[in-house]
């Protein structure tokens, strides 16, 4: 795997949260388009989607991380682990290994880790000698179609891997989250939005939120309505289960 070095990692994003991508670049190749290939893109931090797919990895990441949170007066609550990237990226167990090292050094200094992956949630996770037990751990998880996964997300682990993994974490007792964004309309896949939540009806926290990266779901005449029955269908479900619900 090819690496890069860094001179900062921690940053705010404009949804206000502390974050870190130590990597550059994902292998999971989503096609809706990918909104982080987008931004970079649009920044020149990247020439094409084949470049994108290529990962590199940030090779001084744990050397900075360490360093900026000892410069700091106050440690934050949380950082969250990333926006731009995935860092249990399927397939590169180098990616696996420095997320688990960040977040040993996060917690370590009283920080808490928010991670969100396409990938499979490592096991050694649900350690709480190594790993604190308010880190919260997330999925992204629209589907359960693997024909569909294969045409939009054709990189990332399969959903019934990514959904055992944060079972087990949540029967260990550690918060999880299920973020169910870009949620396709009928005309993309045909599909029951119930039979998802089921799925992942063990879970702490659902997210849920349209496909707005392209025009495809407002090709669907009535999108618009679909996504208000949908949210509508998302909350009283989390009402029922007793799940914090997020709809945007």
């Amino acid at each position: 795997m090819e690496t890069i070095t860094r001179k900062t990692l921690i940053y705010k994003s404009g949804l206000g949260m502390l974050c870190i991508n130590h990597v550059r670049g994902c292998s999971h190749g989503c096609h809706y388009p990918c909104y982080a290939f987008m931004i970079a893109h649009s920044h020149q931090q990247v020439k094409s989607y084949d470049e994108w797919c290529n990962p590199q990895l940030v090779s001084n990441a744990a050397e900075l991380l360490t360093k900026e949170l000892s410069r700091k007066r106050k440690m934050p609550d949380r950082i969250h682990l990333c926006l731009s990237t995935d860092p249990f990226m399927y397939g590169y167990p180098e990616v696996t290994e420095i997320t688990l090292k960040l977040i040993r050094i996060m917690n370590s200094c009283g920080v808490h880790a928010s991670v969100l992956t396409k990938g499979i949630l490592p096991e050694e996770l649900a350690d709480e000698k190594i790993y604190s037990n308010k880190n919260t751990y997330g999925i992204s998880l629209i589907s359960l179609n693997e024909d569909f996964r294969k045409r939009w997300e054709p990189g990332a682990a399969t959903y019934f891997e990514r959904i055992a993994a944060l079972k087990k974490l949540s029967e260990k007792g550690f918060p999880t989250l299920v973020h169910m964004e870009p949620y396709p309309t009928p005309n993309i896949i045909q599909q029951d939005l119930g039979d998802i939540l089921e799925a992942v009806s063990f879970a702490d926290t659902i997210q849920f939120g349209g496909w707005n990266y392209n025009n495809l779901s407002k090709q669907f005449s009535e999108y618009k309505q679909f996504y208000t029955n949908q949210a509508s269908l998302v909350k009283r479900f989390c009402k029922d289960h007793n799940i914090h619900c997020e709809t945007f």
